[in-house]
């Protein structure tokens, strides 16, 4: 048989293994300055964890005490400078202390931090050193000060006193100021004391609370900045709602509006309520997609083009695909949810187009709730699709509900099953039966959402359908012709007197002379006049030329151009709205007793 040699191996000699020595590995030895660092570690990597101001600060003191200090007094500048803004000058001191007993051993200055040796914070008072006080002046030096630094222990006890905490200022404390050094400024500073029977803090330990102070200072800087953005965009979210709802003449309205649970996200959603010609009033609903003060800034870009298309009185389908052509010009990336719809108190009708949104909800009197089956389209920003009008019912007593999807949608459920889950929360409340005001209404559907925190805004809009009455309503066409002006005097005449307004006959009949006869002049279709019984009376006169009038001071030798002096005059309020096939010029006079 043929043996098969190694190239170390040689004929006759049998092949010694080579040995394999691994030196003895040197013993690591932990000394103090090992445990500095180590304590540096953990406790800068439990500072920088914290996101807003209090969990930064209360990071650094059950990291500082019973490791390092039994008291921490943190001094923050008031306000608090963000950014590049100016520096402040100290003003206020927070204190944030605890007084749990230090470590069992008192050489030990900094074991690991173990939720064993982890303190109780709790907040103390909130004082304010004097201006020309000698702590003052030392918390503006922004230098570490050790406490037998001049005027520092004295300066301490004479601000606290010995009840603000408990042991801080006893004879023989001792204790270093540290500065909080941020990106741009000194954000404060950092008081750490040790009661008389622990050590004396080292330089070394001058340079521990150093590091302490700067890493709490970023993480203020941080928290600070956070908050500014955060309260910039809220403020510019809430600036972009409406203030208040309208009171249109058919309809009641109630909203809600509710932020995410996380401060930082700042969302798109938002909701309208906007008066139309004929009493009619359209409902707007929407959700930019995104959380950020940019989608902030797209959604009252978005509610703006809606108000001015909704101002045309497009019908929705129209408002949606215009909606989609601006949108598309904002940017191909921001993308958004809405549906439009209009309600006509007089025809009890409701006019829907959807763009990708949560079906509404519509309340019934008798205690049904009916997800109303709107084609969804595309949303807004896909560019190309188009938009489809659907007519409903709109009975009087009915409430719509609309929603963004924040009310129905979470982590654990899809759109449709939280519709579900909305529809039976109502039933349960018996939000049917016995229908509840819009108030109770919303919290009703707020209260589906339970204590879970929310990952989205929540916008709510709800409006519960009255209607106007057939016989409160005169409609009418009339040819474009010189004597249209008397017909119409004719038949306003007649009808106030069906509804027993006679004393209100004279005025009425010369204001709707007036704007008829001025409709006359150029139009070349029919002319419409209506006249309305509400609360007040209101005439409406629509004509299909598009040339809205304006009020103009006549001279004394002109025959005409008086006719909207006499309107402005003897009318309550009036007003010119150009819709998609003219103008409609309106009036409303107080009924008697009303005024």
């Amino acid at each position: 048989m043929t043996k098969h040699l190694g190239a170390h191996e040689h004929p006759g000699r049998k092949a010694r293994a080579k040995e394999h020595v691994t030196p003895p590995r040197r013993p690591q030895v932990r000394g103090p300055q090992t445990d500095r660092l180590r304590y540096l570690d953990e406790a800068t990597r439990r500072i920088a964890r914290g996101i807003d101001l209090d969990e930064t600060l209360h990071a650094l003191c059950r990291a500082a005490v019973p490791s390092f200090a039994d008291t921490v007094f943190v001094h923050l500048s008031d306000p608090l400078p963000a950014g590049d803004e100016g520096p402040v000058s100290p003003a206020m001191l927070r204190l944030h202390s605890t007084d749990r007993a230090p470590p069992r051993d008192p050489a030990t200055r900094a074991p690991g931090l173990t939720p064993e040796t982890l303190a109780d914070v709790r907040p103390a008072d909130v004082v304010r050193p004097a201006a020309d006080g000698r702590l003052a002046a030392l918390l503006r030096a922004g230098k570490p000060a050790p406490g037998d630094a001049p005027g520092v222990a004295p300066a301490l006890a004479e601000l606290l006193g010995p009840v603000s905490v408990p042991g801080a200022a006893r004879p023989g404390s001792r204790l270093i100021i540290a500065p909080m050094h941020g990106r741009c400024h000194v954000m404060g500073s950092v008081v750490l004391v040790r009661r008389p029977d622990r050590p004396a803090f080292t330089e070394d330990d001058l340079l521990v609370a150093s590091q302490l102070a700067t890493h709490t200072a970023l993480g203020v800087d941080k928290a600070a900045l956070h908050l500014r953005e955060t309260s910039v965009a809220a403020a510019l979210q809430h600036t972009m709602l409406p203030p208040a709802l309208p009171e249109p003449t058919g309809v009641r309205l109630a909203s809600r509006y509710l932020p995410a649970s996380r401060a930082s996200q700042v969302g798109g959603d938002w909701y309208d309520a906007i008066p139309l010609p004929g009493n009619r009033v359209a409902l707007v609903i929407g959700d930019v997609m995104g959380h950020s003060l940019t989608s902030a800034a797209i959604m009252g870009q978005l509610r703006t083009i809606v108000q001015t298309l909704a101002g045309l009185d497009l019908p929705p389908d129209e408002v949606l695909h215009h909606l989609d052509e601006q949108a598309e010009r904002l940017g191909s990336e921001h993308m958004a949810t809405c549906l439009y719809a209009m309600y006509d108190p007089v025809l009890h009708r409701l006019l829907v187009a959807n763009a990708g949104h949560p079906p509404p909800v519509l309340l019934h009197t008798d205690g049904r709730e009916e997800v109303l089956r709107i084609p969804p389209g595309a949303p807004i920003g896909v560019g190309g699709s188009g938009f489809d009008s659907t007519e409903l019912h709109a009975p009087s007593g009915a409430t719509l509900l609309l929603y963004t999807d924040g009310l129905v949608e979470s982590r654990d459920s899809d759109v449709l099953s939280g519709v579900e889950r909305l529809c039976a929360h109502l039933r349960a409340s018996g939000a049917g039966n016995d229908p509840p005001s819009l108030e109770v209404l919303c919290d009703q559907a707020l209260g589906t959402l339970g204590t879970r925190d929310r990952d989205d805004d929540i916008a709510l809009l709800a409006a519960r359908f009255e209607g106007i009455l057939p016989e409160t309503v005169a409609y009418w066409y009339m040819a474009p012709r010189p004597q249209t002006a008397r017909q119409a005097r004719r038949l306003t005449r007649r009808t106030l007197h069906e509804w027993g307004l006679d004393s209100m006959v004279e005025a009425a009949e010369l204001l709707v002379s007036e704007v008829v006869a001025n409709a006359v002049r150029f139009a070349s279709r029919p002319v419409t006049l209506r006249l309305l019984r509400t609360d007040v009376l209101r005439c409406e006169v629509g004509d299909d030329s598009p040339q809205v009038p304006r009020m103009r001071h006549a001279r004394p030798s002109d025959e005409g151009g008086r006719g909207l002096f006499l309107v402005d005059q003897l009318a309550e309020r009036w007003g010119a709205t150009r819709v998609s096939t003219g103008k409609v010029v309106w009036f409303e006079q107080a009924l008697p007793g009303r005024e």
